[in-house]
């Protein structure tokens, strides 16, 4: 299991079109993925998932991945952070 810490940087927080385009990133892998606020896991291959958590500017996030190709989906979800305007 990896777990990579993010930060939301984005203005806006992460609206409808930021989360169809991360849940389309993390259903390429094979590994589960799951972003971890607080007390909450959400599968982030679903969509209804990741809309009900609401993500602003400043909010720091978790990537947990666990799989047979971890490490590369938790390092393509942290990029995509980091490049999603």
């Amino acid at each position: 299991m990896i777990k990579k810490p993010v930060e939301i940087k984005q203005d806006d927080g992460l609206d409808a079109r930021p989360i169809a385009l991360l849940v389309q990133q993390a259903s390429q892998y094979a590994s589960q993925v799951y972003i971890e606020v607080g007390t909450k896991k959400i599968n982030a291959k679903s969509i209804m998932g990741m809309m009900s958590l609401n993500l602003s500017k400043g909010e720091n996030v978790t990537v947990v991945a666990e799989g047979s190709d971890e490490k590369k989906a938790a390092e393509g979800i942290e990029t995509f952070f980091s490049q999603i305007k």
